[in-house]
């Protein structure tokens, strides 16, 4: 009898994480259905945006840190907002002061407001500044193949293609893509962007990708905290088909039952 599979904890820059699932914390009602949310997704890291996010710079307003405690969580500052490395390399250096030192990072630079895609030219600009003022990176990318490769070898520690547009829910629109990228890297590869639904994490993870970061996919449900349980259940499925291997295609039947030895009318 075969051993189970005993799968290996998610690493990234050093760090050990036992879920799959990453969440943001933007797009919902207020920060005690995003802290349900989270809690449901089963998530450790949590990502924010630091030009949108209250860290206790006003007193006055709602601070996210009292319902995603850093004790519990990971935290991921990313530099959603950002259109020039220059903008992005500000606002980590800001997230680092404000974190007390904090350096792990997700690095996005946007092309323009009505895609969201990113501007690949700033982002590699960014990563390496970045990576050269000591911070984990984990970056926020298209789909090419080479581009992937060459954030890589810039230093990033994590690969984020998108499965498409952020916000979409247009789940994986070029698998054939993702599978090249994970097939060339020796970082983790995450699926940032475009999930929509369980099956869609579900997917990601039977491609071979590390993670699933994820926000409106569970913000944007009916019932976030409902969302949230199922794409954890789905991220931990598809993880468990992949380590198991799928039974190949075939162009023909095969019958589940054998021929021989069956017993004759």
């Amino acid at each position: 009898m075969t051993d189970f599979i005993q799968d290996t904890p998610l690493r990234v820059a050093g760090r050990e994480f036992s879920s799959r699932l990453l969440v943001g914390t933007g797009k919902y009602r207020d920060f005690d259905e995003a802290g349900a949310a989270i809690a449901a997704s089963g998530a450790e890291v949590v990502t924010f945006a630091v030009r949108r996010t209250n860290l206790g710079q006003d007193a006055s307003a709602p601070n996210l840190l009292d319902v995603v405690s850093p004790e519990r969580y990971t935290l991921l500052p990313n530099t959603a907002g950002c259109f020039t490395a220059k903008d992005a390399v500000r606002t980590c250096r800001l997230a680092r002061e404000l974190l007390d030192g904090h350096n792990l990072v997700k690095l996005e630079v946007l092309g323009d407001e009505s895609t969201l895609y990113p501007n690949v030219v700033e982002t590699l600009s960014a990563a390496e500044t970045l990576v050269n003022d000591g911070f984990d990176v984990m970056v926020y990318t298209s789909d090419d193949p080479i581009v992937a490769r060459e954030l890589e070898r810039l230093g990033c520690c994590a690969v984020m293609p998108l499965g498409s547009l952020i916000g979409s829910g247009h789940g994986i629109q070029n698998p054939h893509n993702i599978r090249l990228i994970i097939e060339q890297a020796s970082v983790p590869v995450l699926i940032d962007a475009g999930i929509g639904t369980a099956s869609e994490a579900a997917q990601a993870m039977e491609l071979g990708c590390d993670g699933v970061l994820m926000n409106s996919a569970i913000a944007h449900a009916r019932q976030p905290v409902l969302m949230a349980s199922a794409m954890r259940q789905a991220v931990n499925a598809g993880r468990e088909a992949f380590l198991a291997g799928r039974m190949p295609r075939r162009q023909e039947a095969e019958a589940s039952s054998p021929m021989s030895g069956r017993i004759n009318a």
